[in-house]
């Protein structure tokens, strides 16, 4: 008896109709076959299994989907790794060449897989409440690049039927050339551990790095950048390292802390700064907020000038009230009876060096808030009432001339 090959038992026992085809008809009907089946296969997984599978599994989070509709393409592949063999008259450098591709790309669907999957940890991470200080994105993403890079030498195996072994031999002398392709993702990794060890950045910092234009929310920490979007919606992209390597400033703790800092300066006339008279003193009492200051300074200078008197020195050697002085004691009252100004943290408000603008009055206080918008309104209310009750203490707030200030001059 005569051996039965098995490109005559795929078609001609199978098919016995069709023995009598020439070689190149049995071949296409034979291709034709295995990609009909691969593709019925496909259908199957993807538009059957994986819905029927979707009912069970939860919705509106994270889910395994993406990961299964990766592997479901190794299904097919299979089909077609197993069934090369079985079409007829085909070369066996053709059947051997399709193998080879096949298995590549088994490995590379898994591959693409398990990188979801990473993802996927990722994601589900991210929905816990301790997330933002403690990011994995970069880790997972130096997962990605040695799996990739693992499954590169794998395809490269499969495809020249090489023992990965063997090409992983020849690393070493690549080392050098690895060192400076992977540079970056080393100092990126390095710098990701940093960061994220020392609680130094976490997503929906305000961090702000004027070298780089950077003045916003971090929104994003991966392995290589860290994306900012600044205050007027622009997105700045800064390497990874470049965080370590460099200063830059994190709001975290002002925000944290529950108040921001005011902490600006009147600038007063000094052709203004004089001495009050007892009329003058006697008016401002009408001020409930320095009563007691002028109250218990009117005690203190009179016991001094007491003594000055009885010692007969001249009157010039008396001590009075300035009212640049009892003008700080109002705002130093004004803003500890402000109940937008927090208690707990330091309050000041002192005098600078004399420029050529003007005394300097600063004000140093922290608001009870960190919002930017109720920041600003509490600042602004704090300087509209002081600029307008200066007069009242016989101050004026320097500015330099102006035209109008020309044209009245001249006039006069």
């Amino acid at each position: 008896m005569h051996s039965i090959t098995t490109e005559t038992l795929s078609i001609a026992a199978v098919f016995p109709f069709l023995a009598d085809l020439p070689p190149w008809a049995e071949t296409l009907i034979g291709l034709g076959l295995l990609l009909t089946i691969a593709w019925v296969v496909n259908f199957i997984v993807k538009h059957v299994v994986l819905r029927v599978a979707l009912r069970w599994l939860p919705q509106g989070g994270p889910t395994p989907v993406p990961v299964a509709a990766r592997l479901a393409n190794v299904f097919p592949a299979l089909v077609i790794s197993s069934g090369i063999g079985a079409v007829p008259h085909l070369p066996a450098g053709v059947v051997t060449v399709v193998g080879n591709v096949v298995a590549a790309s088994i490995i590379l669907f898994i591959a693409m897989a398990i990188s979801r999957a990473f993802s996927l940890g990722n994601e589900i991470y991210e929905r816990r409440p301790d997330a933002a200080s403690r990011p994995i994105k970069g880790y997972m993403q130096v997962l990605k690049i040695i799996l990739y890079a693992g499954a590169a030498i794998l395809i490269v195996a499969a495809l020249m039927e090489q023992s990965p072994l063997l090409l992983l031999s020849g690393l070493g002398a690549m080392a050098a050339v690895l060192m400076l392709v992977f540079k970056d993702t080393i100092l990126s990794l390095v710098a990701s551990v940093q960061l994220t060890s020392n609680d130094m950045l976490r997503v929906g910092d305000w961090i702000e790095m004027p070298q780089l234009n950077a003045d916003g929310d971090v929104i994003d920490i991966a392995l290589h950048t860290i994306k900012v979007q600044n205050w007027d919606k622009t997105i700045t992209t800064i390497p990874t390292h470049r965080l370590i390597a460099e200063s830059f400033k994190n709001w975290r703790g002002m925000s944290e802390s529950g108040g921001r800092r005011i902490k600006r300066s009147l600038l007063i006339d000094q052709n203004c700064i004089r001495f009050l008279t007892a009329d003058e003193k006697q008016q401002l009492r009408r001020l409930r907020l320095i009563d007691d200051y002028l109250e218990s300074k009117q005690g203190e200078l009179g016991e001094w000038n007491a003594r000055v008197e009885r010692a007969g020195h001249d009157p010039v050697n008396s001590r009075r009230v300035t009212n640049v002085g009892t003008f700080r004691a109002y705002v130093l009252a004004y803003l500890r009876a402000n109940g937008r100004i927090s208690k707990d943290m330091s309050l000041l408000v002192r005098q600078l060096a004399p420029t050529a603008q003007g005394l300097p009055i600063e004000i140093y206080c922290f608001t009870s808030t960190t919002a930017w918008a109720e920041y600003e309104d509490i600042q602004s209310d704090i300087f509209d009432h002081l600029f307008a009750i200066m007069p009242e203490f016989g101050l004026r707030p320097f500015q330099d001339p102006s035209g109008v200030d020309f044209r009245l001059l001249r006039a006069a």
